[in-house]
């Protein structure tokens, strides 16, 4: 019996296998990237085509104008000898213009195609995506050389985890404003600038490349990246291998929120000619303590003067208050107060000039 039943089995998944449809990847165009820009009352679609070479990877551009991003890509079809697919998109960018408009119905679209994944990054141009995605950036091809800008700036530098899947729990998480990353384009490569912040679906606000260091330490859980603080009118490098921080609510009325941050660092370079010694380490410590709760502190009140809360302040006093009440909260938070505590320690003394 279960020999006659095993034949029917094979032939049964054959002919479902039969019903997935197929595309081969030498018969589609394959968009790796995405950009939208604002040009008067329509949206400028651009979608970055990979063409292989025998040794180099170099990039052909679609473009279309319309209003919504499935209308965006079908119109660039009529132009394209083959279909274009987006199963393997790793980038979309906004132009400025666009952000401050609104971008989260482009989002939307992305997040109901299965065939796209959750961890496609995203960024916001100072100027227009489509510059940024017609550049030439190696012979890996662009969608190589964003996806490898993003990753190690996340892994190693000062810039904190976005995806799509991060931006959106952020824009639907109450109490909690989404950010993306701010590239400009330089002669031959791109730059992430700063960070984009979000009211709702708007750009609103920007981070700095130079507040982007103190805006990771209190959004993430742990991060890295590297830091230049000062003693005795000496430049120190501190780089930060591991940190983490917390958030205690002292007060309600009006609301008090103390955010403590705990750096774990090496020294990476000192300009001065003395020795790093122990009582050296001491000084960078408490250096270093004092330059991140004041300049942490100082972008979170510009940040809550600008009524953008990319941290998550609102959340976090909701879990913290029973029967929260968020309207209130929009109203209370200009208001709130904060407190920045840094504990620093120093691990090791790394390379010295």
């Amino acid at each position: 019996m279960k020999l006659s039943i095993f034949p029917l089995l094979i032939v049964s998944i054959m002919m479902l296998a039969g019903c997935v449809e197929k595309e081969v990847i030498d018969d589609v165009n394959i968009a790796m990237g995405l950009g939208y820009d604002l040009e008067g009352d329509e949206v400028l679609g651009t979608a970055m085509i990979p063409v292989y070479k025998a040794e180099s990877i170099e990039n052909f551009i679609f473009s279309s104008k319309g209003n919504i991003s499935r209308e965006l890509v079908f119109r660039m079809r009529h132009k394209s000898g083959q279909p274009i697919v987006t199963g393997s998109l790793e980038i979309a960018f906004f132009g400025d213009k666009l952000a401050k408009k609104g971008i989260v119905s482009f989002i939307d679209a992305f997040q109901r195609d299965p065939s796209i994944g959750s961890r496609v990054y995203l960024a916001v141009v100072d100027g227009t995506a489509q510059d940024v995605l017609k550049g030439s950036y190696g012979n890996r091809g662009n969608a190589d050389y964003f996806s490898g800008l993003f990753q190690h700036n996340e892994e190693q530098g000062n810039l904190p985890l976005t995806n799509i899947h991060q931006f959106l729990f952020d824009y639907y998480q109450n109490g909690q404003d989404p950010f993306l990353p701010l590239l400009k384009k330089r002669k031959d490569l791109v730059e992430i600038t700063g960070l984009a912040v979000f009211k709702d679906q708007n750009m609103v606000e920007t981070v700095s490349a130079d507040e982007m260091f103190y805006f990771k330490l209190i959004n993430d859980k742990f991060s890295r990246g590297t830091v230049r603080t000062e003693i005795n009118s000496d430049e120190v490098i501190v780089r930060n291998i591991m940190s983490n921080h917390n958030m205690k609510l002292s007060g309600r009325n009006p609301w008090e929120v103390t955010v403590h941050i705990t750096v774990n660092g090496t020294i990476q370079e000192y300009s001065g000619s003395s020795f790093m010694g122990p009582k050296e380490v001491k000084k960078v410590q408490k250096a270093l303590e004092k330059q991140i709760e004041e300049e942490s502190l100082k972008l979170i009140t510009r940040l809550q003067e600008n009524k953008v809360d990319p941290f998550g302040f609102g959340h976090f006093a909701k879990t913290r208050t029973r029967g929260f009440n968020f309207k209130k909260w929009e109203s209370d938070y200009p208001n709130a107060k904060f407190k920045v505590k840094a504990n620093v320690i120093i691990k090791e003394v790394g390379i010295v000039e």
